[in-house]
């Protein structure tokens, strides 16, 4: 199963650093969240545990936690196609608390590809697979170079 895309980088587009709050290794107070490319399937998956730093209700995340996993994880499908891509829009399902301290999965899939536009989905869940938490986002397709041209190395 396991690929090694990590980060925000593409085969054509390398960052220097990756300070992304979820996924970032170069974040020290970040989540720092590691997906791997499930190829079979296409789509990218996290296992992971919040500690008590993401607390939200009593024992549960806080819901801007949860949103910005499934961000995270969505975000990553670009990859698919080699593209950097922003989200413009995105909605969160809350459907059950998602608890501190155990096993966790997140996984984020392609919808569909319409020019620049990418719509991806992901779910948050629990150890016996059911779902806590899913969101369906637009993700628009930029040039790197362009926007980010401090950042991207040469």
């Amino acid at each position: 199963m396991p690929s090694k895309p990590q980060g925000h980088e593409t085969r054509y587009h390398k960052m220097q650093k990756n300070n992304c709050f979820v996924c970032g290794q170069n974040n020290r107070e970040g989540m720092r969240l590691k997906f791997i490319l499930d190829e079979p399937r296409q789509t990218f998956v996290c296992k992971f545990r919040l500690s008590k730093r993401y607390t939200g209700p009593p024992g549960h995340a806080h819901g801007g936690i949860i949103a910005s996993i499934l961000d995270d994880a969505m975000g990553k499908v670009n990859k698919l196609h080699q593209v950097v891509a922003l989200t413009r829009e995105m909605t969160v399902e809350y459907l059950k608390p998602v608890p501190l301290h155990k096993p966790l999965r997140v996984e984020g899939r392609e919808i569909e590809v319409r020019g620049a536009k990418h719509i991806n989905a992901a779910e948050i869940l629990n150890e016996k697979n059911e779902v806590l938490a899913r969101s369906r986002g637009i993700f628009i397709a930029i040039d790197p170079e362009q926007m980010f041209a401090k950042y991207v190395e040469r």
